[in-house]
Order: C-alpha cells, then structure tokens, then sequence
C-alpha cells in the first residue's frame, strides 16, 4: 500500500467506499464531507431542507440516492449495494474517519478473513472524549478469539463500522423492519450466527460530533425500545421476546411508547422471524449478565 504524497500514511484504498445515510442535515454535510478519504455514496432519506442540490452543487464528486420517503437505515444497505466495493464504511452526515484509518481498516480485513465488521474506538465532540460504548467494547465478556484482531462484539455503533460487503450482503444488511435508532443488533446477531466475526479494534479512530439536529432524548430511547422489541420478535426464543416485553413496561414511558411505535411493524417483524442459534443467545445473555 503506498503512502499519500506528501504524508506518512496510507493512500485512500480503490476497495472500499464510505457509505452516509442522512435526512434534513444538510449544513453538517456539508461540513464533513470534506473529511472523507474514500468515494463517498449519500443516501439521502427524503430531505425537505434541500439537502440534495446543495450536495451536489458543492461536491459533484459525491454519489447522491436521494430517495423519496425516509427508509431509515435500509438507506445504508442501498447504498452499500450501489458501492460495489469489497469494503463498506460507514459514517453519519455528524462523524469522519480519522486521516489514514480507512486503509488501515481494510488491511485488518484482509489480513482477517473470517472478520466482517470493525468497530473503531469513537472519539465524540470537540473535546474527543471517548464515546462510553467503546470502554464497554474494549472489556467485552466474549473475549478475543484467536483469528480475530480484537474483543468479539453483538452490537456495534454503525457510524464507527466497517463491514465485508459479502458478510453484509449475505445477512441482507440493513432491514426496512427495525430501522433507525439501535438497527445494529439485528444485523450483528445475524452475522454470528452466519459464522463471521465482529471486533473492537482501539486503534483505529472515528470522530464524532453529534448534530444539534437530534430527536429529544425521551423520543430516542423510546425509538431505541422500539426497535429492541422488534429485534427479539425476529430473534429471540419466545420465552425471550416476553421478557423483553416485560422489561420495556417496567421501564416507563419510553418502553411503553417504544411498545406502541414497534406495534405496526410486528407482522413484518414475524414474517422475517428466524431465531438466532444457542450459542449465540447464551453470549448474548453473557453480555447483558444474564445467568446462562
């Protein structure tokens, strides 16, 4: 891999694409996508804000799908199909990989054949303040299995990921079913079950700086049980689905309202039904303290 000119890193890989789903945020767009080091696909999830021409007045380099309604996060499974690349990396329209780490990241792939995704460590706001997911992941109860270049992961933060494109692709990526917030634990369960392996990689390094532009923190978390809800439906034992039930009541308003918003999407979520393996549900309650 030869280095940039003028620089000590690595050139920007032709193998790997940074692929942005992102609605109504045009003015952090415009402020990241500078940052980025690969081609970059923008799958815009039905904008108001003029998002659209603004992107591609300013940056005609920029691969724009603008889609006609919001799609949540299916819309980074559209444009990891539109990439073609061996190599998916994934930011918000509010986050960049560091300079250098792409091509980093993609030599820990190939140097790791049963790998298909890699969380990098997550530096947040201006003061890089280490996002507290990663402190989770760096201790990961799973451990380090030998063929793996970190601490074995079930969840991962999409916009600090990249992915194997065939793994991907395989487990059908991104789903119209959960959506957006907490899409990534359907996607990571159906990768273990399939065989590959997800790692916490501290070396590598994404920057995050979250918009302004955000749901109120109540409408997250019930957005976030929303979608726990609709993930055990098509994942979990039916013994599991009722504790997780249980758990979203006790948990007050946003439980219950995450139970209200996953009610119209429980028949789709039935239909795609298809719960995970022993083994991986016995790390996933080593995970949450579970007893086995």
């Amino acid at each position: 891999m030869t280095a940039t000119p003028g620089t000590d890193r690595p050139s920007p890989p032709s193998d790997v694409t940074l692929v942005i789903a992102s609605r109504n945020r045009r003015e952090d767009l415009l402020a990241t996508l500078p940052r980025h080091e690969a081609p970059v696909v923008l799958v815009d999830n039905g904008s108001t804000d003029g998002t659209v021409a603004a992107v591609r007045e300013a940056h005609p380099d920029v691969t724009v799908l603008s889609l006609e309604r919001n799609e949540g996060a299916r819309a980074r499974t559209l444009g990891a199909e539109h990439a073609g690349t061996p190599f998916v990396a994934f930011a918000d329209d509010d986050s960049w990989w560091a300079p250098g780490e792409l091509a980093r990241a993609v030599a820990i792939l190939r140097a790791h054949p049963r790998l298909a995704l890699i969380n990098a460590r997550i530096l947040v706001g201006p003061d890089e303040e280490l996002d507290p997911v990663c402190t989770e992941m760096a201790v990961s109860p799973l451990g380090t299995a030998t063929d793996l270049p970190g601490p074995s992961l079930l969840g991962f933060v999409a916009c600090g990921s990249i992915v194997r494109t065939e793994a991907f692709e395989a487990v059908g990526g991104f789903d119209p079913v959960v959506r957006f917030p907490g899409e990534e634990e359907r996607l990571a369960l159906d990768l273990a079950a399939a065989g590959w392996g997800l790692a916490y990689v501290d070396s590598l390094t994404v920057h995050h700086h979250p918009s302004p532009r955000r749901d109120a923190p109540g409408r997250r978390q019930a957005g976030i049980w929303r979608s726990k809800v609709l993930t055990a439906v098509m994942r979990f034992p039916v013994a599991d689905v009722a504790a997780v039930l249980g758990t979203a009541v006790r948990s007050g308003r946003p439980g219950l309202e995450g139970l209200v918003r996953a009610v119209p999407d429980l028949p789709a979520a039935v239909r795609r039904r298809r719960p995970i393996p022993a083994d991986v549900r016995a790390d996933v309650r080593l995970l949450a303290g579970e007893p086995a």
